[in-house]
């Protein structure tokens, strides 16, 4: 008899999986996807991230198949502001690895097959749930028919726009943001090296973080005239030379996507034998590159809980909640003060605010606080 239906195969919910079947625990992974997305915006795991990932023996791998960023620098029209290292902020993992998400869920889904090779059942959408006190039935499709799964609970781990939340009627925060980037992946020039970088111009910031294969992912703050337009690989290659002075060859460019940023926050995470977690429970900006890592953090949070619950007993679930909700609500804040950074000022507040940050980087002790609320310590 399965003891919890996880759905959403993604990135959390495959590792919310390997966590319970650790733990002597049957799962279901309902995914409604029939493989893998090509492309994909997450690519940071920061190191709480790593240490959670170590429990189900996947972090060794993922390590060998990223690239590990142990520092950060700040510049300005060729300057070097400031730099900022990780080489403190864990013992184990001092540094932020950057992976394409896709390459993460494949090493997820390989470990979960090695440990249950019948445990995920993509192409299923779940169109609703029933919780009748004792156990959860899960309403789906699956290759045009209606099929359904039953368990004690139910783990949703099915993304912002999930349908497990929807079906709970759990109502959400909500925030929208004016801020709008374009990011794309182009083939590495730049000499960074393995180091990322944060271009503070006045047109907006310019990220820049290194990939496998030798390519570099930058991320460009539009201003309200380009984020109405088509830009392209070519636009956003000149707008990188532009703003840095850095050229990048838009022939190389291999994934490119623009997007808006939002807030989505869930009133609550437990509804029944329902918990939320993940994307489904907290949606975040993207810019700090925390939201996947939160996830994470939420299954790792509540996997030692699942088998009492299983059984009937609800001890820990409130605190789990609560705990897990400031810390969405704290990721929040921290991706918003990211955004308020990176935002276009004119030559002379621009230069107020970079003098302000490099000084304020210069002193070891605010150094070292900003790396570990940069890599979630």
């Amino acid at each position: 008899m399965t003891d919890a239906v996880i759905i959403g195969g993604g990135p959390v919910g495959l590792f919310m999986a390997s966590l319970l079947l650790q733990r002597g625990l049957q799962v279901t992974v309902l995914e409604q996807r029939t493989g893998p997305e090509p492309h994909s915006r997450a690519i940071g795991i920061h190191p709480p991230a790593l240490e959670a990932l170590r429990q189900v023996g996947v972090d060794q791998e993922l390590v060998r198949r990223g690239v590990p960023i142990r520092r950060g620098i700040a510049l300005n029209c060729g300057t070097r502001l400031a730099e900022m290292s990780f080489a403190r902020v864990s013992e184990r993992f001092p540094f932020v690895l950057s992976l394409p998400q896709g390459r993460t869920e494949a090493v997820l889904e390989k470990r979960l097959q090695e440990l249950d090779p019948d445990a995920l059942r993509r192409g299923v959408r779940v169109d609703g749930l029933h919780d009748d006190g004792r156990q959860v039935t899960v309403q789906a499709c699956r290759g045009g028919r209606a099929v359904s799964f039953a368990a004690p609970l139910v783990i949703a781990a099915d993304g912002v726009r999930s349908a497990a939340r929807a079906a709970l009627g759990v109502p959400l925060r909500r925030r929208d943001y004016p801020d709008r980037y374009l990011m794309g992946d182009f083939v590495d020039g730049t000499g960074l090296g393995p180091d990322a970088a944060l271009f503070l111009a006045s047109g907006g910031i310019v990220e820049s973080f290194p990939l496998p294969g030798k390519l570099r992912r930058w991320v460009v703050r539009l201003g309200p005239a380009a984020a109405g337009s088509a830009a392209d690989a070519a636009w956003l290659a000149r707008e990188v030379r532009r703003r840095t002075g850095v050229d990048v060859d838009p022939g190389s460019n291999s994934m490119l996507s623009g997007f808006g940023v939002r807030s989505r926050l869930a009133r609550r995470m437990v509804a029944g034998r329902c918990i939320l977690i993940g994307d489904a429970a907290h949606e975040i900006s993207p810019i700090g590159g925390q939201g996947m890592s939160l996830g994470w953090l939420d299954a790792l949070a509540l996997a030692p809980l699942v088998p009492a619950l299983v059984a009937g007993t609800r001890t820990g679930l409130p605190a789990f909640e609560r705990h897990r909700m400031r810390q969405a609500a704290r990721a929040a804040r921290q991706s918003e003060i990211n955004m308020a950074l990176g935002r276009p000022l004119r030559e002379g507040p621009l230069a107020a605010r970079n003098s302000v940050l490099a000084a304020a980087a210069a002193v070891p002790a605010v150094n070292s606080f900003v790396a570990r609320r940069f890599t979630m310590q």
